[in-house]
C-alpha cells in the first residue's frame, strides 16, 4: 500500500482548467532547466525527479504558467489544471514561414483561432467560423455559401491553404466564392489568418492575405499500449432547423496511428430576423417563390415572408489520415479528404425579378465536391542543407456545376465544371547562428475541363449550350523558388526578410470543331471567344520580397515595420470566361486575352502595448497599392454572330486591368485579464478603397464597411460563458462600385444598413466525458444583411450541442 501511494503521488496528470481535457505537451521544469519533462498524450507525466526541487514549472503554449513546490504539487492530488492565457506573446505560428516560430518574431498580423474556441464557437460552417473571428467580413449569396475578405480582397485575391496544400485553383473567380465551407471545421485542429501579401511564401493570389487551415493529426500510442480516443457531437439550431451529426476517432500503436472523421449536416430553408425599421420594412422579406405545379410555374405566396424559402441544403464530409513515424527523424502522414455539398439553391437568384415577373424559376450549384490526396514527409535531421524539411504532394480533384432555368421556360441550363489540381512543396528551415532561414520549390498544375448542355424538362431532349469556359480544355501551371530569414539582432530586434521568384503559364482551347457550335454560328469559330484565334496562351513571371523590423524596447511595447509585395496572375476564369453578368439586364461578362497581373505593395505598421500583463492594445495600419487592378465595366459588342447577338443584347461587360488602385486601413485589438476567470476582448476594422482616375477616383470593389466584435468571457471550473456583440456600419451606394460583385441590386436604395446583434453562448461539462453547449445568437432578432450579400443572415437562434468524448 505504501509503495502505491507513492507511486501514485509520484505521477501527475494535468488538465486544462474549463473542460478537464487532458492536455499533451506540457513542460515540467525546475527554473534552471536542469531537471525537465513533458506530459505524455493523455496528459501524464512521472514528476518524482523534482522532489529536491524549490520551485517547478509547468508551461504549455496558450496557458498561463504555474509555478509552485514539490509539497503543493502533491497536495494537488495528482491533478493539475491549467488557465488559458489571453495573451499569445509565445505562440507558434506557422503560416507565415511554413515552419513555426513565435508570434512576436512575425512582422506580419497573425491571428490564430485554436481548437478550443473553435469547439466554443461550434459554428456551423467554416464560413461562420471565420466570421466570428471578427477580422474577417464574409459575404454570402445563398445559405451554403460563404466568401471571406480580408482587407478589401476577396475570392481569388486571397488564398485558402489546408494542410500545406493551396486549394485556390485556375476556375477561382473574382465574385464570390463557397469553396471554404468544402473544410469541415469539425476536425480543425487551428485555423491561421495572415493579414497582407503573403506571396513571399505563397506564391499567386495572396494579396489580401492567407488563411491557413490544419486538421487534426493522427496521435500515437503510449510505448506499446494503444490509443483510443475519440469526440462525437450532435447540434440543433431553430434558425433552420439544422441536425449535424460529428464523430472521429484515433488509433495509436507505436509508430502507426489512425484518424478518421465523419460529418453531416441538414439545413433547412433560414428564417431571418423580424425587427427592421419602419422605412426597411419591406428589405429581405420573401414574400413569394416559384414552384412547379402540374408541369407549369406558378407564383406562390409565402405565408412567412420572414423564412427565405429556396436556402436550405445538406453537407457530408469524411477526413481520413494514416500517421507511420518510421524514426524520430523520420514521419510520414498520408491525408485523405472528401467533402459534398449536395445541391445548394443560389437563393439571391431566385429572388430576382418581382411576383408578377419572376426571373428564375430554378438557379442551384449542383454538389460541390472536393477529394484531396496528400502525403507528407517531416525529416528532422540537423545537417549543412537543413534541420527541419517538410515535402508535400498533393492532388485534388474538384466539381462544380450551375443549373438554371428562367421562369416559364422549359429549357434548363447545365454548366459543368471539373478541375484536377496536382501540387509540389519541398520546405527547408537551417537555423544558422542568430539567422532562421527557410527556403523551398513549389510546382502546381491544374487541368480545367468545362462542358454545358440544355435540357428541354418537357421533352427531355438536350441541346448546344455554351460552356462557361474554353471547352477545349485549360490548364494552368505555377512554378516557385523562395527564401526567407528571421534575424534575431538582439533580445530588441528582430528582422524579417523573403524572396520569391514566380512563373504562371496559362493555355486556353476553344474546340474549333465542336458540331453544335458550328450548327448555330456556322463553320467561323474565330471569334467565337471575340479574340483573335481559338487559344489563349500567357505566361508571367515575377519577383516578389519583403522587408520587416520588429522593436521591443521592453516586454510591454512591440513596434513592427513590414514592406511587401504581392502578385497575382490573371487566371482561366479571368481570361476565358463567358457569363451572364448582370442578372435580367442581358449583360454579360466577356472573355479577355489580354489581361495582365496584378501586383501590390503594401506597407504595414503595428503597435503592441502590453498593461501590468493584464491589457494588451493592438493597432495595425497598412496601406496597399494596387497596380494593373483587374475590375469589370462596360464594353461595346461587335462580335459578327447575329445568334449570339439575339441571346447577349448589345450590352457586355468585360474584364479590364485598371492602372492603379489603392487601399488602405486600420484594425485594433484590445484584450483584458480582469482576473484569471473573466476577460474582455474587442476588435474594429477600418478599410478605404478606390481605382485611381483623371480627375476622380472611384469605388473598389468588395471594399468592406466598418465592422468588429466585441466580447465578454467568464472561464470557470467545468463552465465557459461568452457574451458578444457583432456590428457593422453602413455601406453608403455611393461607396459601392456599381454592376459588380458588390451587388446593389441585394441592397436597399442607399446601400447596406448598418447593424449589430447581442449573442450568449454557454458550455457546461458534464462530466469528462459528456458536454453540453447552448447559444442564442441575434437576441433581439434584428433583421440584417452583411455587405454585397443576397441573402439576409439568421434571426434568432437557439443552438443546443451534445459533446461525448471517449
Amino acid at each position: 500500500m505504501l509503495l502505491s501511494a507513492t507511486g501514485l503521488a509520484q505521477q501527475i496528470t494535468v488538465k486544462e482548467y474549463v473542460t478537464n481535457e487532458l492536455l499533451p505537451g506540457v513542460v515540467i521544469s525546475t527554473p534552471d532547466g536542469t531537471i525537465t519533462t513533458t506530459t505524455n498524450v493523455v496528459g501524464q507525466a512521472e514528476v518524482s525527479a523534482f522532489k529536491s526541487a524549490a520551485l517547478i514549472s509547468l508551461n504549455l503554449v496558450g496557458f498561463e504558467t504555474i509555478t509552485l513546490s514539490y509539497t503543493e504539487l502533491e497536495a494537488m492530488n495528482g491533478i493539475v489544471y491549467l488557465h488559458e492565457s489571453n495573451f499569445y506573446l509565445n505562440e507558434a505560428v506557422v503560416s507565415a514561414s511554413k515552419f513555426e516560430e513565435k508570434s512576436k518574431d512575425v512582422a506580419q498580423q497573425v491571428q490564430v483561432i485554436d481548437q478550443r474556441d473553435i469547439k466554443f464557437i461550434s459554428p456551423q460552417n467554416s464560413a461562420d467560423l471565420l466570421q466570428q473571428s471578427g477580422s474577417v467580413l464574409v459575404q454570402k449569396s445563398q445559405q451554403g455559401g460563404g466568401s471571406p475578405v480580408m482587407r478589401g480582397f476577396e475570392a481569388n485575391k486571397v488564398l485558402l491553404v489546408v494542410d500545406g496544400v493551396r486549394m485556390n485553383n485556375a476556375i477561382y473567380r473574382g465574385g464570390h466564392l463557397q469553396n471554404v465551407l468544402t473544410l469541415d471545421n469539425t476536425i480543425l485542429d487551428k485555423v491561421e489568418l495572415v493579414m497582407g501579401p503573403g506571396s513571399v511564401v505563397y506564391g499567386s493570389d495572396a494579396l489580401g492575405g492567407v488563411m491557413h487551415f490544419y486538421t487534426k493529426n493522427p496521435e500515437l500510442g503510449l510505448g506499446e499500449k494503444m490509443l483510443v480516443k475519440g469526440n462525437a457531437f450532435v447540434r440543433s439550431a431553430t434558425s433552420n432547423q439544422e441536425f449535424s451529426g460529428h464523430l472521429d476517432f484515433n488509433l495509436g500503436g507505436k509508430s502507426f496511428a489512425s484518424l478518421t472523421s465523419f460529418t453531416y449536416s441538414n439545413f433547412n430553408d433560414l428564417r431571418t430576423g423580424d425587427l427592421r425599421s419602419s422605412s426597411l420594412d419591406a428589405f429581405g422579406r420573401r414574400s413569394w417563390y416559384v414552384e412547379r405545379i402540374n408541369g407549369s410555374d406558378s407564383v406562390i405566396t409565402n405565408k412567412d415572408p420572414n423564412l427565405q424559402i429556396g436556402s436550405g441544403y445538406k453537407q457530408f464530409d469524411v477526413l481520413q489520415k494514416f500517421l507511420f513515424k518510421q524514426s524520430d527523424k523520420v514521419q510520414h502522414i498520408l491525408n485523405i479528404q472528401y467533402s459534398n455539398t449536395g445541391d445548394i439553391p443560389r437563393y439571391d437568384r431566385l429572388t430576382d425579378g418581382s411576383a408578377s415577373a419572376p426571373g428564375r424559376a430554378t438557379w442551384y450549384y449542383g454538389p460541390q465536391t472536393r477529394t484531396m490526396f496528400s502525403y507528407n514527409l517531416n525529416l528532422k535531421n540537423a545537417n549543412k542543407l537543413y534541420d527541419n524539411a517538410r515535402i508535400v504532394l498533393a492532388a485534388q480533384d474538384i466539381d462544380e456545376s450551375r443549373h438554371t432555368r428562367r421562369f416559364n421556360n422549359a429549357n434548363l441550363n447545365h454548366n459543368i465544371e471539373n478541375v484536377k489540381v496536382y501540387s509540389f512543396n519541398a520546405d527547408f528551415q537551417k537555423q544558422m547562428g542568430e539567422n532562421e532561414l527557410r527556403y523551398g520549390a513549389e510546382a502546381v498544375y491544374n487541368n480545367v475541363k468545362s462542358s454545358a448542355y440544355v435540357e428541354n424538362i418537357v421533352t427531355g431532349a438536350e441541346s448546344f449550350l455554351n460552356a462557361r469556359y474554353p471547352d477545349g480544355g485549360s490548364t494552368m501551371t505555377n512554378l516557385a523558388l523562395y527564401a526567407t530569414d528571421t534575424w534575431e539582432i538582439n533580445e530588441h530586434l528582430v528582422l524579417n526578410a523573403g524572396l520569391r521568384l514566380s512563373y504562371v503559364s496559362l493555355e486556353a482551347n476553344i474546340d474549333s470543331t465542336n458540331i453544335s457550335r458550328q450548327a448555330i454560328i456556322g463553320s467561323d469559330t474565330t471569334n467565337f471567344f471575340f479574340l483573335n484565334n481559338t487559344t489563349i496562351e500567357q505566361s508571367n513571371s515575377a519577383i516578389t520580397g519583403n522587408l520587416g523590423l520588429i522593436y521591443m524596447p521592453g516586454h510591454d511595447w512591440r513596434f513592427s515595420a513590414l514592406v511587401s509585395t504581392g502578385f497575382r496572375a490573371p487566371n482561366v476564369d479571368d481570361v476565358g470566361k463567358l457569363f451572364e453578368a448582370v442578372p435580367n439586364n442581358a449583360s454579360f461578362l466577356l472573355p479577355n486575352a489580354d489581361l495582365k497581373p496584378e501586383y501590390a505593395t503594401n506597407f504595414d505598421f503595428s503597435i503592441d502595448k502590453m498593461i501590468n500583463k493584464k491589457v494588451n492594445i493592438r493597432a495595425t495600419g497598412f496601406y496597399t497599392m494596387l497596380k494593373n487592378a483587374i475590375t469589370s465595366e462596360s464594353a461595346t459588342f461587335t462580335a459578327n454572330i447575329p445568334d449570339f447577338q439575339e441571346v447577349l443584347g448589345s450590352e457586355a461587360r468585360i474584364n479590364v486591368n485598371k492602372d492603379e488602385a489603392y487601399i488602405y486601413g486600420v484594425s485594433s485589438q484590445f484584450s483584458a485579464a480582469v482576473n484569471s476567470n473573466f476577460d474582455i476582448s474587442s476588435s474594429i476594422n477600418y478599410t478605404y478603397g478606390r481605382i485611381k482616375g483623371d480627375s476622380v477616383d472611384t469605388p473598389l470593389d468588395h471594399i468592406p464597411p466598418v465592422f468588429g466584435k466585441t466580447s465578454f468571457n467568464l472561464k470557470l471550473n467545468k463552465f465557459r460563458a461568452e457574451f458578444w456583440v457583432m456590428y457593422n456600419g453602413w455601406k453608403k451606394i455611393k461607396d459601392y462600385r456599381l454592376d459588380t460583385e458588390d451587388n446593389e441590386d441585394y441592397a436597399t436604395a442607399d446601400g447596406m444598413p448598418a447593424w449589430y446583434t447581442l449573442n450568449i453562448r454557454g458550455q457546461y461539462q458534464i462530466t469528462d466525458k459528456f458536454q453540453v453547449q447552448a447559444s442564442l445568437d441575434n437576441i433581439l432578432n434584428m433583421h440584417y444583411r452583411v455587405f454585397a450579400s443576397g441573402i439576409s443572415a439568421p434571426g434568432r437562434n437557439l443552438m443546443v450541442t451534445l459533446r461525448a468524448r471517449f
